[in-house]
């Protein structure tokens, strides 16, 4: 790809981009000592607002409660006990939010709190609930700003990380471009901290194309690394958001991927953006109970033709779960291909699989679906 062509990439983005989510990771806000950096957070929050100012809406998903938690109270390394990682988050949420706040006021921007949970992505009431939020937010002006509530959430403290956060709130809010913003300048052949001939990979087509190339680091603080990054990424893409991944520690780092500088790393998006938000939601955000296995000739169907799901292509079924329950649709080597909302629970499917259309009436009846899943209530996450 030449220099030309990746620049046009970022320069066409940025130009369609109306919603944009920033993500910031710990080692972006927190200095040597794990406190706040407060000059980094205004620079941070004057280059937010000049994001805005074209009627941009902008929402900042933010890290750092543990780390200023862990700063407050004079710890040098991160917890490793639950309650403990509670008891920071909860010191340090208060003290991070009044940093953001008064970065923010001579700018005259407003910004609001919002801590959520992996479970209010998966509930489909308090998910509409939160983009209605968000959508008055940005009418009144005001820069939300998203952090997990970790203080009540055990397995997003243990496991989870921002990057997911944002990519998930790019897909609540179809987002036109995601910005990550954390302590590697991109995407690179190999870790530059370790291989001094490791180069920048400045535009990726397809997240699947690079994920050889990731590395599960973890920071001090932080509990992300380009293993999660890339997840996120391929989330959002998938979702039709483009992702820039760049180093928040640089200079204006925000300012030069808006004006379409060469730093940090562009992955185009892989669906049209145009998608529906309830179909982001099922596609991209709701957690699935379960999984429907396709043979081959379903795959095909439903990837290349846009087909309904039909008993006769199912081989298997995993988990337990009721009728309208989100599940994933996979292929035989395991491999997601999509999701969507099921016509039958878990028992009825397993005894409808492998059956044809004649069969399944003569078993539940004149008036039963002729569909697992019908093709307007399914989404296809990953394309030939």
């Amino acid at each position: 790809m030449d220099l030309v062509a990746e620049g046009d990439w970022r320069r066409r983005t940025w130009e369609a981009a109306r919603t944009v989510v920033v993500k910031v990771g710990t080692q972006v806000l927190a200095d040597e000592s794990g406190s706040l950096s407060r000059s980094r957070m205004a620079a941070l929050a004057g280059q937010v607002d000049r994001l805005r100012k074209p009627g941009r809406r902008v929402v900042l998903v933010s890290s750092g409660a543990i780390g200023a938690g862990m700063g407050r109270l004079g710890l040098a390394t991160r917890p490793t006990e639950l309650r403990n990682l509670q008891a920071c988050a909860a010191v340090g949420q208060p003290f991070l939010m009044t940093a953001w706040e008064e970065a923010f006021l001579p700018f005259g921007c407003h910004v609001a709190q919002i801590l959520l949970t992996a479970a209010d992505f998966d509930h489909r009431v308090r998910y509409l609930n939160m983009r209605n939020t968000l959508s008055s937010l940005f009418e009144m002006g005001c820069v939300p700003i998203i952090n997990e509530n970790d203080t009540v959430s055990a397995a997003e403290i243990r496991f989870g990380d921002n990057d997911t956060l944002a990519a998930m709130v790019a897909a609540l809010v179809q987002a036109d471009a995601l910005v990550l913003l954390s302590g590697v300048n991109g995407l690179f052949t190999a870790d530059p901290r370790h291989d001094p001939a490791a180069r920048r990979v400045p535009l990726v087509r397809r997240v699947d194309e690079v994920r050889g190339l990731a590395q599960a680091t973890r920071s001090r603080l932080g509990t992300g690394g380009m293993r999660s990054k890339l997840k996120a990424t391929r989330l959002a893409a998938a979702s039709g958001t483009a992702v820039f991944l760049a180093d928040g520690g640089q200079e204006s780092v925000i300012d030069k991927l808006a004006t379409g500088e060469d730093i940090g790393t562009l992955f185009l998006p892989e669906l049209e953006q145009h998608m529906p938000a309830w179909k982001r939601w099922l596609g991209f955000t709701a957690q699935p109970s379960g999984d429907v296995v396709l043979d081959i000739g379903a795959c095909e169907a439903v990837r290349r033709r846009g087909c309904s799901l039909l008993p006769i292509g199912v081989t298997a079924v995993k988990g337990e779960f009721g009728k309208g329950a989100v599940v994933r649709l996979v292929d035989p080597a395991g491999e997601e291909i999509g999701r969507g909302l099921t016509e039958y629970p878990s028992v009825e499917i397993e005894k409808l699989r492998g059956m044809r259309t004649e069969h399944i009436r003569r078993l539940s009846g004149p008036l039963a679906s002729e569909e697992i899943i019908h093709r307007d209530n399914l989404v296809v996450t990953k394309a030939d």
